[in-house]
């Protein structure tokens, strides 16, 4: 049985383990082995493979704590381009089927086939044959979660990762998310569910027991994302062009700096980074951020926000400067970054209208 027509048919394609897999895969060598794409002395893991994150090794982790989960852990350094390279490819395969596609990240994007190019009644077996193209164009393995919205798309998806597919039906959404423990909602991170937990909230069914006010006095604004998700109710539609946000550029520092003569060096050289980026995609913004990481992985952030764009590297170097004279704490330095935000691109494009799903009518 597959959906009805007054819904909507919506897909999440989540590569698995994506740039490790890209390694494995040129790298045959590789196969089979613990790889952790990234780290080195002092960096972090930017992705890990399967066999990796049996040991622990995850994302964001640092390559010290990645080395003592798996001793014999292979580093590799990451290759963006090859990456972006590939992610083009997987994306024309999307745009066989439908224009409306959502990019999150070279490795992961939303698709609505409720009116797809190929006329093909099942989302089902549009998942199947996208993820079978891709196998057979690039191969790589990828997984799909498929159902009426977005947020049911992206939890389905992790389910029966790797290398597999779920699809949760209009009728079963309510009996699903009942179920469903909460540290699987997508949304939920650890924090929030032992927050959860503290209050007897495990599944789906507990969390959908609570009020609109318990959950908003228990979780501030996102209390009624909870209440509404849990029901199945998600309306945010997918947008083929989203918004560019931000544009950043970061660097971590093989040794500390604790000398600020050579923060300013590393500021400056962030700002033409930052300048020549803005650049190549023709855009400017108005709210500059300084990121700073410390030796203890503590984090300092301070913005400034303007009237008027900024339009050159000596306004970053300028701007960043003071917001580095702002700092708390005088510590050792691990990490700098720079981003912008409130861009242009935000500014110009209106909101667009998001589309309202009735589950009640199922």
């Amino acid at each position: 049985m597959d959906f009805s027509l007054d819904t909507r048919k919506i897909i999440h394609v989540d590569m698995d383990a994506f740039y490790a897999s890209v390694e494995q895969h040129d790298h045959p060598e590789l196969k089979g082995k613990p790889l952790a794409v990234g780290g080195g002395h002092r960096g972090v893991v930017a992705a890990a493979s399967y066999e990796a994150r049996k040991f622990g090794v995850r994302s964001a982790m640092s390559s010290k704590l990645a080395i003592q989960k798996c001793p014999h852990l292979i580093f590799v350094p990451p290759r963006f381009a090859r990456y972006k390279e590939i992610s083009k490819q997987i994306r024309a395969i999307f745009y066989e089927y439908t224009d409306l596609v959502e990019p999150l990240s070279l490795d992961e994007a939303y698709l609505d086939v409720t009116e797809n190019k190929k006329g093909i009644e099942s989302a089902n077996s549009i998942a199947k044959e996208i993820r079978q193209k891709i196998f057979e164009q690039t191969g790589l393995t990828a997984s799909a979660g498929i159902s009426v919205n977005k947020f049911l798309a992206k939890v389905a998806s992790d389910i029966n990762k790797p290398n597999g597919q779920k699809t949760i039906h209009p009728e079963r959404v309510e009996k699903f998310l009942e179920n469903l423990p909460v540290e699987k909602f997508y949304g939920v991170g650890k924090v929030t569910a032992n927050k959860m937990f503290t209050h007897g909230i495990f599944k789906g069914k507990d969390l959908k027991n609570k009020t609109l006010t318990q959950l908003t006095q228990l979780f501030g604004k996102s209390g009624a994302y909870f209440y509404n998700v849990v029901r199945g109710i998600h309306h945010s539609e997918v947008k083929p062009n989203r918004i560019q946000k931000s544009v950043a550029v970061e660097r971590t520092f093989s040794e500390d700096l604790a000398d600020d003569q050579q923060i300013n060096e590393k500021i400056e050289i962030l700002s033409k980074e930052l300048h020549q980026r803005l650049q190549k995609n023709t855009v400017s913004g108005r709210c500059l951020t300084l990121k700073v990481k410390y030796k203890d992985f503590t984090v300092f952030t301070r913005s400034l926000t303007k009237e008027e764009y900024f339009t050159s590297t000596e306004e970053y170097f300028s701007v960043a400067k003071k917001l580095w004279e702002l700092r708390p704490l005088d510590k050792a330095v691990r990490l700098l970054g720079l981003s912008l935000s409130h861009l242009s691109t935000e500014e110009k494009n209106p909101k667009s209208i998001q589309l309202k799903i009735p589950f009640e009518e199922f």
